[in-house]
């Protein structure tokens, strides 16, 4: 009868104790965490449930001086056919292309960007459009590496057939670093103010739970550029300004007693 109530006994815990195990088999498929993993998953539920989320943004900022420009030209022409219209740009662009060559602009500075033909009417009152001719338009965007070149460049494209200038733009051949820096200026900034929230409501900081880029933003003053009568002293004057650059950073931080 002993034996037999031992038998019993030892039965009944070794059930007790291979239960929970069977019922974590069917909870949780793979490798079951040890006891020290379970703790540290409950203090860390713990640790969500007594924290409180912190949403905030913040910018960067940074200037610099622009070391590039970004001009873009156009020829723009007539004639009383497509034909005539054309020829007489590619005449004009052919002359520009070599100035750009002598001036020292590499071929892979050069873009054209649009090429236009288009009908010229004249429209009058209870009239059927008069055809007049054509007009040819060939734009190209030029990227002037040296700055200082730029109002020169301008000079040698009007004298060798350009007869339009639609935009000028600045910018920093690399721009990678100074991007970084505004970086760590709006993470400085977001950390600051975590502080101080932190501070005001008698918590502390204890991480960021999320972290999130928009940007980066470059802008520009609107450039000056000053068309003047060419005289043996004098080129186009351009001014470039500053460039600023800013990135936008979010961040959700944890803020626990």
């Amino acid at each position: 009868m002993r034996l037999s109530a031992l038998f019993t006994v030892s039965t009944l815990a070794l059930t007790m104790v291979a239960a929970p195990v069977l019922a974590q088999t069917v909870i949780k498929d793979g490798p079951m965490p040890g006891p020290g993993q379970k703790i540290v998953e409950m203090h860390q539920m713990m640790m969500r449930d007594d924290t409180t989320k912190l949403s905030l943004s913040a910018s960067g900022e940074v200037s610099a001086t622009p070391d590039m420009a970004t001009v873009s030209f156009g020829v723009v022409t007539k004639g009383d056919t497509a034909s005539d219209a054309m020829k007489a740009n590619n005449v004009r662009m052919n002359a520009v292309m070599a100035a750009l060559k002598s001036a020292g602009i590499a071929p892979k500075d050069i873009q054209t960007s649009s090429l236009n033909l288009n009908p010229q009417y004249v429209y009058a009152d209870n009239q059927p459009p008069k055809l007049t001719g054509y007009q040819a338009q060939n734009q190209i965007t030029v990227r002037v590496n040296d700055l200082a070149q730029t109002g020169p460049v301008i000079d040698t494209v009007i004298k060798a057939g350009i007869n339009q200038i639609d935009s000028i733009n600045f910018g920093l051949k690399d721009d990678a670093a100074l991007l970084d820096e505004a970086r760590k200026q709006a993470i400085k900034t977001l950390t600051a103010r975590a502080d101080l929230y932190a501070a005001a409501t008698g918590t502390k900081v204890k991480g960021i739970r999320e972290i999130s880029e928009g940007g980066p933003i470059r802008n520009q003053p609107v450039p000056m550029m000053v068309m003047r009568m060419k005289t043996a002293d004098t080129s186009t004057p351009v001014s470039a300004g500053e460039l600023q650059m800013s990135v936008e950073v979010s961040a959700v931080f944890d803020l626990a007693k």
